[in-house]
């Protein structure tokens, strides 16, 4: 079949994908369907065969057929069609394959022997989330894969120690509470974290006995395909993991309305976790589990290491290029310490490192694509005209490629479009607060409530702070600190549900009652 190429994000020297639209992640309504694809078992059913021979994919320039400039490679596009084939396939693979059936303790090692491929490949992983999404390649190497691995191996752990109850009921019953694999689980994945989001997603379900459809971001499609690719190397039978690379309005609906797809898991934007969530309960009233955006608060107290909460609030806001659901893009420092932080945070945005993510010691990539790129500069264009202090930044670095300079803004208000929308990109809007009861309300003030970062050195502070605060996780002076074990998700509007630890496996369970009557019990 006919492919889509992932053109770059930076010049010829350094291609990154993607010339596609937004993501799913972003927005159901912007996608262009152009192509099918999908890797799934080919059993389900035969590739189709264009009666027209396809010859005509390149450019076309001043009356020349010719190669983009910068090309990482071609990647085909899967739509509802393909979608179909995929269900259908992990459809056939739950009800008739394996898997299930499978003794827990060999699902468990060959979840460990994908582990040890993945950590054997951990190079050419990074390389290839780098090229994906433009994050230094330092970060995907050194912290993104060692914990991909680690979330693989800790699931493996989990998967023969999913136990059922025996529960005492009050007459001459036997009652077994029995924990049950969902069947076919939907997944969505975004663009910002490709191998973090699959392992959240796919270790959990794969650990209770689950088949898979998991669909990508159309910006990253390439690590979760080269991962799969490991998986069957591993021994995963055929149809289990099924990999649909596409747009969100064909395949991305397609799978969260899909008739015989039990359970949806997506990661993405919140405005878009209500259209999946709405497609879910319009289909089967398939059960759905969230993970949506965020403008998490990052509290600094007078009495917090200032030096210390500069370079966490630094990293908590730029990390990822900004694009990050619980970055830390409301920092409220207390009015004592303001004006030094204000100097501290702008210093460091302008020793921030910007360029080719390959090189090392670069701290900061490119912008995912031109939509985004675009998105942040707006932004950053709004916190000027609404009269917030410039400190720095502002505008693009060089011609050429989607880097957008570090950008701190002082004097943010509650009200302004900065301190309200999550930006998804390098923009410190550092704000000014009294007292602690002050703090929590506007902290509180959001439809959001994924994570905060608390620094203070005062134990009665910090615990009033992470009892008030209506979010899923809080950090103590530290931030981003993620562990296979720690539950990740959000109150409010930031999601339904819990990712990674034992939490996580709830979302691929059923709970059944199984009663039988006891005669002439010899104890109850």
């Amino acid at each position: 079949m006919a492919a889509r190429r992932i053109s770059s994000l930076l010049s010829r020297s350094l291609s990154v994908s993607s010339a596609f639209s937004l993501s799913l992640g972003k927005n159901f309504n912007r996608g262009k369907s152009i192509h099918r694809f999908s890797t799934a078992a080919a059993a389900v059913e035969e590739l189709i065969t264009p009666t027209v021979q396809i010859n005509y994919t390149q450019l076309l320039i001043n009356g020349q057929f010719v190669d983009a400039a910068s090309v990482i490679a071609n990647v085909a596009e899967g739509d509802a069609e393909d979608i179909n084939r995929a269900v259908s396939a992990a459809r056939k693979a739950f009800d008739e394959g394996p898997w299930p059936r499978m003794s827990p303790y060999e699902r468990s090692r060959i979840l460990l022997r994908f582990a040890d491929l993945a950590e054997k490949h951990n190079d050419e992983l990074a390389a290839l989330e780098t090229w994906n999404n433009g994050k230094p390649y330092e970060q995907a190497a050194k912290a993104e894969l060692p914990l991909f691995v680690r979330l693989f191996r800790y699931y493996a752990g989990w998967a023969d120690k999913i136990h059922g109850l025996t529960v005492q009921a009050d007459g001459p019953h036997h009652v077994q509470i029995l924990h049950e694999p969902i069947g076919v689980a939907g997944q969505i994945i975004p663009w910002n974290f490709p191998l973090m989001m699959f392992a959240w997603k796919v270790g959990p379900a794969l650990a209770c006995g689950n088949t898979i459809v998991l669909k990508t971001a159309e910006q990253t499609p390439l690590t979760a395909l080269f991962a799969a690719k490991l998986f069957h190397e591993a021994g995963l039978p055929p149809g289990i993991l099924n990999i649909v690379s596409g747009y969100g309005p064909t395949a991305g609906a397609a799978l969260a309305s899909h008739m015989d797809v039990d359970k949806i898991a997506f990661t993405g934007s919140t405005d878009t976790g209500k259209i999946v969530q709405e497609l879910a309960s319009k289909s089967n009233l398939k059960p759905v589990t969230l993970e949506l955006g965020g403008k998490s608060p990052f509290i600094v107290c007078e009495d917090a290491d200032i030096d210390q909460a500069v370079e966490l609030a630094h990293f908590a806001l730029f990390f990822n290029q900004g694009q990050c659901c619980c970055a830390g893009s409301r920092t409220f420092v207390h009015e004592s310490v303001y004006d030094e932080f204000i100097e501290k945070a702008k210093a460091r945005a302008l020793s921030r490192t910007v360029g080719d993510p390959f090189k090392k010691g670069i701290e900061q990539g490119p912008q995912i694509d031109p939509e985004q790129f675009a998105k942040v500069l707006r932004y950053i264009r709004s916190g000027i005209e609404s009269n917030a202090t410039l400190e720095c930044g502002g505008g693009r670095i060089g011609s050429k490629g989607y880097f957008v300079q570090p950008t701190v803004f002082s004097n943010v208000q509650d009200d302004m479009l900065i301190a309200k929308d999550e930006i998804f990109g390098p923009v410190q809007s550092i704000l000014k607060y009294k007292d602690l009861d002050e703090v929590i309300r506007r902290a509180n003030s959001t439809r959001y409530g994924l994570a905060a970062g608390v620094f203070t050195k005062n134990i009665n502070t910090a615990n009033t702070l992470t009892r008030a605060l209506r979010v899923g996780t809080v950090w103590v002076n530290c931030f981003d600190v993620f562990d296979a074990a720690i539950p990740f998700g959000g109150y409010k509007m930031s999601g339904v549900g819990r990712e990674k630890g034992i939490y996580s496996l709830n979302n691929y369970l059923q709970v059944k009652a199984v009663i039988t009557p006891l005669k002439n019990p010899a104890w109850l």
